[in-house]
């Protein structure tokens, strides 16, 4: 049986509310996270992702209240990222609601906490964020952390695996170089990763236009994550499921089949 290909919006939230700008800077608001997270559902979004760029640059936590208020709104898979950086963390979200938890920078500095997550709340709770950028290391590519202020002096490919070797559920590969910028997703970096990943993997950053995200099928993503193309009205749910669709692959739907 062929799993269905998910489309996830991603909610970027800093002070309360949902930004976007390309390469983490320049950001500009584009709503309130509860709000879309219930229109994105309604629009048949297959999760959410809800990430706090600013948790982890201003030394907090991700706000409690904005998941609890968001999970209360949709019916859906709901994954939190954004300053957590313990096991108390990870349980505090997921009794406010949250379904998934996504880590980085935390996991960068103690990979132990992988293992911990993993052994209180299974794998299927781990999200490792990885957000990559082109770089002189054995791949090419190494991960940054703060919203892609600072290369944490890791191979990206190095780091997934070792995150995978942990335990890990899923990889979100999010490509720093394309990040808001709407050039379509980094399809060699999502190549290279898929043969050194045997766990689900999440494509983000890049999606500009509907061939970009059967581009990144093609490569080996299992999910499709994107948030510019959807929070300024340039494509919707829809729009994306049906094209993929006719392209030949399994969409979750209700979404409409019609060009109507």
């Amino acid at each position: 049986m062929t799993l269905a290909t998910r489309i996830i919006p991603c909610l970027d939230v800093s002070n309360g509310r949902v930004v976007k700008g390309i390469n983490f800077v320049n950001l500009k608001d584009a709503g309130d996270p509860v709000e879309m997270a219930a229109i994105y559902a309604a629009e048949g979004a297959d999760e959410i992702t809800f990430l706090d760029i600013s948790a982890s640059v201003e030394g907090r936590s991700t706000t409690l209240e904005i998941v609890r208020r968001t999970a209360e709104q949709i019916f859906i898979p709901l994954t939190v990222g954004g300053g957590i950086t313990s096991v108390a963390d990870v349980d505090n979200l997921l009794r406010a609601g949250a379904d998934k938890i996504s880590i980085n920078t935390a996991a960068i500095r103690n990979p132990q906490l992988i293992s911990e997550i993993v052994e209180r709340f299974g794998t299927q709770v781990l999200v490792l964020s990885v957000d990559a950028r082109r770089a002189r290391t054995k791949s090419g590519f190494e991960v940054t952390t703060h919203g892609g202020r600072d290369s944490a002096g890791l191979d990206a490919f190095e780091w997934i695996e070792m995150a995978s070797a942990r335990g890990v559920g899923e990889i979100l590969l999010n490509s720093m170089d394309r990040d808001g910028t709407r050039s379509g997703y980094d399809l060699e970096m999502i190549r290279s990763v898929r043969k050194i990943c045997s766990v689900p993997l999440i494509a983000s950053g890049g999606a500009g236009d509907l061939g970009d995200f059967q581009g990144a099928l093609a490569e080996g993503a299992d999910a499709l994550l994107a948030a510019s193309v959807f929070h300024f009205g340039i494509y919707r749910i829809g729009d994306v499921k049906r094209a993929l669709s006719k392209a030949g692959y399994v969409v979750r739907e209700p979404f409409s089949i019609s060009e109507n």
